[in-house]
């Protein structure tokens, strides 16, 4: 999702016209009163996320913004797109919540139909992680190795379809690969598992394994971003180290009610995104492993459709469900 650091759009220039703490000529105050950020559960990458977003526009708006998690997109996205739309109840979520239409028969919501994009807030960069005993030390040696040996080289994924899992499915389909999935519960028991030897390989989020990257208890092979990332700059791009045109994300964005009002759109998408990018609140993601972006609701609209389009071609041709 390359293209979702672009700050651009008619709309979003518009914003920045707008005072930080009004709407319009004789439009009613906002916030006026407390906002929910709505996202996954505690303690995850979503939670982070939304937590320093609410903690910056807090300070920002002088009005509270309270973080309320629920567990999973479906839940989330069920009741964010049946709240009131008055801009005081918001979303912060990834990709699932926009591909989980390509692995269920029914999802309670529509993202093109019930959400209005506010921005692409952060990305976290995608590893490929070895363990140690696995003999290569670059992509095309892994790609060498796997196709040496079709269906035994294996690698551990947390949930189907999470961003993590379809990194590794796309590059099988893209480097012409047989491996072996290891279906976990979730990312941190697969990465307990590529820890303990227990799977060879695995596409996790950068923040994830840092630690034990740094302590060489895993190595890293590239990260899956159209681009190099300053936060890995010694890592290819998987691209670039032998799979022309790869690309992987694992991007976190901002979300509203549809008929939330375009000037709150617009303020919100301007605030988040000075937020993300405030030095300070931008070194505590840079510490986690997650890049900021801040985007305007046109490209995150427009990266979706890119994402839905070429992922759920994925998800459909190799047949995934949701485990």
């Amino acid at each position: 999702m390359s293209d979702g650091r672009l700050m651009t759009g008619m709309t979003f220039a518009l914003a920045l016209l707008l005072g930080p703490l009004s709407l319009s000529a004789g439009a009613q105050e906002y916030p006026a009163k407390p906002v929910r950020l709505v996202t996954a559960e505690v303690g995850g990458g979503h939670d982070f996320t939304a937590r320093l977003i609410a903690q910056a526009l807090t300070t920002r708006f002088g009005q509270q913004f309270i973080v309320e998690n629920r567990t999973g997109a479906l839940l989330v996205g069920e009741f964010v797109a049946k709240a009131p739309a008055d801009g005081y109840t918001l979303m912060i979520f990834g990709s699932s919540l926009w591909l989980e239409k390509f692995l269920r028969s029914e999802v309670p919501y529509d993202v093109e139909r019930d959400f209005a994009p506010i921005g692409l807030e952060v990305n976290t960069p995608i590893l490929i992680a070895v363990h140690p005993s696995v003999p290569v030390n670059s992509v095309k040696e892994l790609i060498a190795l796997a196709k040496s040996k079709p269906g035994v080289l294996n690698y551990g994924t947390g949930q189907s379809g999470a961003a993590t899992h379809l990194a590794a499915e796309l590059f099988k389909v893209m480097a012409g690969v047989d491996m072996l999935r290891i279906p976990y519960k979730g990312n941190g028991q697969a990465t307990n598992a590529l820890i303990a030897g227990q799977v060879q390989l695995m596409f996790p989020t950068a923040g994830s394994v840092s630690q034990h990257l740094k302590s060489g208890r895993l190595r890293a092979l590239a990260i899956t971003s159209a681009k190099a990332s300053p936060l890995f700059p010694d890592l290819p791009t998987v691209a670039a180290a032998g799979v022309p045109g790869y690309e992987a994300d694992s991007p976190i964005g901002a979300f509203a009610p549809v008929k939330v009002s375009p000037a709150i759109i617009n303020l919100l998408s301007r605030e988040m995104a000075v937020a993300v990018n405030n030095p300070d609140i931008k070194q505590k993601f840079a510490a986690a492993g997650v890049e900021t972006i801040g985007s305007s609701p046109q490209v995150m609209a427009t990266a979706m459709k890119s994402e839905m389009a070429r992922l759920g071609k994925l998800i459909k041709d190799l047949g995934l469900k949701e485990d």
